[in-house]
């Protein structure tokens, strides 16, 4: 039977420098490398005047505000990894399909005036049915998809998520459209806020804001309920989860569910972000 073997940790819980490899050397080389280079090159264009202090500061929190979306999904991409060992590449298309859906609504919000009126229930209103429309897609794939498939060569489970991909785009163009679709303006979101003498958008604010927010109920979740416990055991060892009498199989629909949910939020998020809108391709 397989056992974790966990890295020896400082007092500070990092790895301590004598457990890091020369990839993990290279890696962190790397990282400060990169850091160094952006700060000076930040630097010289502010001085040499070919961008302002202001300008840099448009550009970092709007990518900020762009990346914080991708992270949201990325969290539930790797929270099924992290259990199953497994590349879900359907992952962007549980994305899509909460954000598409939610679509809808957010049009129906509009065009009925509940906008205008409760603009913040019917933007809650708008996250609760993207999370839903994507943990049950997310359900779905888990259960059609991949439990079959749970014992099989890793290469089987991989087709068949590349498979899935290509059935749910495409079920959900033939549902929706190929077009892009915008969501209704959000009046309450749009200005500029000043904060330490630069105007940010509001948009950026709230995106990150909520980003945030879901990402520490996340952390709440996996680090300080029954439910997070039993799916860290999962990831160390399944057998020895199992022999403790955790369920795995609902520990691994629960890890879906909740990935479907944060890519559902990350969705809504990007629709009130972009203009562009959505489609059954994003």
């Amino acid at each position: 039977m397989a056992t974790a073997v966990n890295p020896k940790k400082s007092r500070f819980g990092l790895p301590s420098l004598r457990r890091l490899t020369w990839v993990d050397w290279v890696l962190n080389v790397l990282r400060v490398a990169i850091i160094l280079a952006v700060v000076i090159g930040a630097t010289n264009t502010i001085i040499s005047g070919k961008y302002t202090a202001a300008q840099w500061i448009s550009l970092v929190t709007a990518g900020l505000a762009q990346g914080s979306i991708y992270a949201l999904i990325a969290l539930g991409y790797t929270l099924v990894y992290g259990i199953l060992l497994m590349i879900n590449f359907a992952h962007g298309e549980v994305y899509m399909a909460g954000a598409f859906t939610a679509y809808f609504v957010a049009d129906w919000t509009a065009r009925n005036g509940l906008l205008d009126r409760f603009p913040i229930p019917s933007i809650i209103l708008w996250f609760i049915v993207a999370a839903a429309v994507s943990s049950g897609v997310a359900m779905l794939l888990e259960r059609v998809a991949y439990r079959p498939l749970r014992g099989a060569p890793r290469l089987v489970p991989l087709i068949t998520a590349i498979g899935a991909s290509f059935f749910l785009q495409y079920t959900f163009r033939g549902f929706y459209g190929s077009g892009f679709k915008s969501y209704p303006d959000v009046p309450m979101i749009k200005g500029t806020v000043a904060i330490g003498g630069f105007d940010i958008p509001l948009a950026q604010i709230v995106v990150l804001t909520s980003a945030l927010l879901l990402m520490s109920v996340l952390y709440w979740l996996v680090e300080r309920t029954k439910m997070g416990k039993a799916m860290r055991a999962v990831s160390e060892d399944k057998e020895v989860a199992r022999l403790m009498g955790i369920d795995i199989d609902k520990v691994i629909v629960f890890t879906f569910v909740v990935g479907g949910a944060l890519a559902g939020a990350a969705g809504v998020i990007n629709g009130l972000y972009r203009p562009q809108g959505v489609n059954f391709f994003m």
